[in-house]
Parts: structure tokens; C-alpha cells; sequence
């Protein structure tokens, strides 16, 4: 059981960023909101006029909107992911950048599926994808797993911040309004903290299988066709891991940036940062196994179409975004994850990373569309300044939430930071 009033003194820090908004927090905000607004005045032109304004066409008909949206679906994977496998290992190391890693995966699910709505001629139709559902079709399968894996991961981060909205209902009368209903009551009781115990230890349980099941029906959209380099089996572990992969390193670009803006180096500690740089160095080797063996067996393979492909990313028109990919997801990140996994280092493999796994998700499909099997069909694309506004959108929206996420909530979890700072004293006084 937690003293609400003696824990908010102890973790004054943590609970500092809730009540501090100087003028950096109103420019960010100010910027992203100018950002935002942009995008959706694309949206509406695009609305207008049609899928015209875009540089999608004939037969590049999935595009920029589809890569975001793989993108986003893929950092979804680590945050809520990690934490669960975390949780069911005790390693408590994980405690201080949970919350963000759950966070991440909340606010990716949110924008990720965004770009379905973009990308449809009459968006406001939406929903027909369920009342018209056809469930032979990868894109519903892909839909249901999506929207499971957003309501679990919802319940996921909501369950585990109940304790630290109480402590906040009780120390911030001001907000009592907003944090009251949401505590749901709770006032630490010992039955309380055995059904929360229960709860979250489903949860963690639930929310592994959802995970990897989202990412592997989002590579089923692809390795189902026929399109040139797609048809593969190895498609589906191959998005698990540069899902994981890429998702990881966007958690160690925020825990670096809530750490050094809300100045909360005692409790993310180099020490949680280089465990996180080992557990991204482990996925940048499987990331480099995958993208050898998947371009190994089409070359190897001998089909032409697949040929034209291949070489397009190796050797021609894409070659410049392909080999840059490689050297942002393997030659910059690995050296720096095994020699140097200091904080500024972790910061820039991980930087490095994000950037060139969009890349990956743009060299997925632009290419095979591209280079389709009819052979008097080629074409070539460039986006236009509405799909880049709503990627800039898509973004900046990203960003003011964590933002805002962070003036309502605690970054880290205070009850399991406080629980965790209990289990080691118990331990010392023992020894």
C-alpha cells in the first residue's frame, strides 16, 4: 500500500512536469498544432478534388500512406510488447520507461490506421469495411487484430496508471474533476492490489500473442499477392522483427527525450538505457539476417520479375534509398550498439534506425508496385506536397500527444518505481 502524500514527495520529480508549462511546452504545442492543422486543410483538398492530387496512379496505387501505416503498426509492436514480456520475466529494469513504451504503442495504434482513412477515394465510408466485411480477405484479418490489439493495449496502459491517478486526485485538487472518475475508486487496499495483481498479469499474457499477430496479418496484405517480392513465407517473422526492431528504438528516443526534458536522470538511468541498446543490438542483427536472406533467395530464384525488382533496389533507381537504408539500419547502428552504448550513442543508432525503417517499409512496396508482372505496365512515383503534409501530420500528431500525454500523467510509473525501491530495501535489510 502506498501513502499517497508521502509518495508524491518522494517522486516530486516525476510529478514536477505535471504541473511546470513554461514557454518551450506552449512553442512545441503551438508548432505541432500549426503542423496538424496543415495537414488536415491537405486532407480536405485531397477530400475535394480526390486521390487525383496524390502522386498514386496506375499501377502505383499503394503508396506513401500505406508506408506510414506499416510504419506506425510497427513501432506499435515493442512498447506494449516489451513491457509485457518484461513484466512476466521480473526484469525490473524495465519499470522507469514502461509507461512510455505502453504509451508508444497506444499513440502508434492511433495513428497508424489513420492512413486507411487517407488513402480511401470516399473516407467517410469507412465503416463499410465491417458491415461489408469479407472474411476471406487479409485486409479484415487485418483489421480485427488491429482493433484488438488497440482496445488491449488501451485497457493495457489505462490498468497500470490507476494507482498513480489516485495519487494524483488526492494531491491535485484542481484536477479532481478529471482524475476521479478515472481512479475508479481506488484507495490501495490489500484487495485492490491483489485484483490489479490478476488484471495486469492477464493482460500481460493477452497482450503477447495480439502483438505478434498484428504484424504478422499486416505481412499476410502483402506476402498474399503475387506482386514481385512479396510472395514470400518469410514475410511474417520478417515484419515481427523489424517491427520490434524499429518500435525499440523510437522507445529509447523518447525515454532519452522525457529524460533529458523533464531532467529525470536519477530514475532512467544509463544503466536501463544500455539494457534497452543490448535488446536493440540482439534485433539489428536478426533485421540484417532477414533482409540478407530475403533479397539471397530472390536473386537466387532467378525470376524475372523478381529480378527487376532486386536490381531496381540494388542497383538502379532506388539503389541510393536502399544502400541508405542499409547503412542507417546496420553499418551506423551496429558498431555504435557494440562498442559505444552511451546515452548520446544510444540516441543516434537509434535516430538512425527509425529513419531507415521507413525507408525499409518505402523500398517494401514502391518498387513491387512499380515493377508489376504485366509486362507493358511500369511506372514510376514521387508524392505529392498533400501525401507529405499528412505525413508531416501524421508525426507531429505523434509528438503532441506524448506531450500532452505527459502534462495529465505520469512518464514513469510511480507504484511500481515505489514498489521496486521496497523489494530492495527488504532485500538489504535481510542481508
Amino acid at each position: 500500500m502506498m501513502d499517497n502524500e508521502v509518495t508524491a514527495q518522494k517522486y516530486a520529480p516525476i510529478l514536477a512536469p505535471l504541473t511546470r508549462a513554461g514557454w518551450p511546452f506552449w512553442l512545441v504545442t503551438t508548432l505541432l498544432s500549426a503542423i496538424i492543422l496543415w495537414s488536415v486543410f491537405a486532407f480536405g483538398w485531397q477530400y475535394y478534388w480526390g486521390l487525383g492530387e496524390t502522386g498514386m496512379g496506375h499501377p502505383v496505387s499503394w503508396a506513401l500512406y500505406l508506408v506510414n501505416f506499416v510504419f506506425f503498426i510497427g513501432i506499435s509492436h515493442a512498447g506494449a510488447l516489451v513491457s509485457a514480456v518484461l513484466r512476466i520475466t521480473h526484469a525490473r529494469w524495465g519499470t522507469p520507461f514502461g509507461r512510455a513504451a505502453e504509451a508508444v504503442t497506444v499513440f502508434a495504434l492511433a495513428a497508424g490506421p489513420t492512413n486507411i482513412l487517407f488513402d480511401l477515394g470516399r473516407s467517410i465510408r469507412f465503416y463499410w469495411v465491417a458491415i461489408h466485411a469479407q472474411f476471406k480477405s487479409p485486409l479484415i484479418w487485418d483489421f480485427t487484430c488491429i482493433m484488438t490489439y488497440f482496445v488491449v493495449s488501451n485497457i493495457f496502459l489505462y490498468v497500470l496508471m490507476v494507482p498513480d491517478i489516485a495519487l494524483l486526485r488526492d494531491r491535485m485538487p484542481g484536477r479532481r474533476w478529471f482524475y476521479k472518475p478515472l481512479s475508479l475508486g481506488w484507495t490501495g487496499t490489500e484487495k485492490q492490489w491483489l485484483s490489479l495483481g490478476k488484471v495486469i498479469g492477464f493482460l500481460c499474457i493477452a497482450v503477447i500473442p495480439v502483438a505478434v499477430s498484428v504484424h504478422t496479418v499486416v505481412s499476410w496484405v502483402f506476402g498474399m499477392q503475387t506482386q514481385p517480392m512479396w510472395h514470400s513465407s518469410i514475410f511474417a517473422p520478417y515484419f515481427v522483427t523489424g517491427a520490434i526492431f524499429s518500435g525499440i528504438a523510437t522507445i529509447i528516443i523518447v525515454t532519452i527525450a522525457l529524460r533529458k526534458v523533464y531532467h529525470l536522470e536519477q530514475y532512467m538511468k544509463p544503466y536501463h538505457l544500455n539494457n534497452l541498446g543490448l535488446l536493440l543490438l540482439v534485433f539489428t542483427l536478426l533485421w540484417f539476417y532477414f533482409t540478407f536472406t530475403e533479397h539471397l533467395v530472390a536473386v537466387y530464384g532467378g525470376d524475372s520479375f523478381e529480378l527487376a525488382v532486386f536490381w531496381s533496389k540494388f542497383t538502379g533507381k532506388y539503389a541510393p534509398l536502399f544502400w541508405t537504408m542499409v547503412t542507417l539500419c546496420f553499418v551506423i547502428p551496429f558498431p555504435i550498439l557494440v562498442f559505444r552504448r552511451t546515452v548520446p550513442g544510444l540516441l543516434i543508432a537509434s535516430i538512425s534506425i527509425v529513419i531507415g525503417m521507413w525507408l525499409e517499409r518505402f523500398l517494401i512496396i514502391i518498387p513491387s508496385f512499380c515493377q508489376p508482372r504485366l509486362p507493358y505496365l511500369r511506372g514510376a512515383y514521387m508524392p505529392s506536397w498533400v501525401e507529405w503534409s499528412m505525413t508531416a501530420g501524421l508525426f507531429a500528431g505523434f509528438t503532441l500527444a506524448f506531450v500532452l500525454f505527459s502534462k495529465f500523467f505520469p512518464v514513469i510509473s510511480i507504484w511500481e518505481t515505489e514498489k521496486e525501491a521496497r523489494e530492495k530495501e527488504k532485500v538489504k535489510n535481510r542481508s
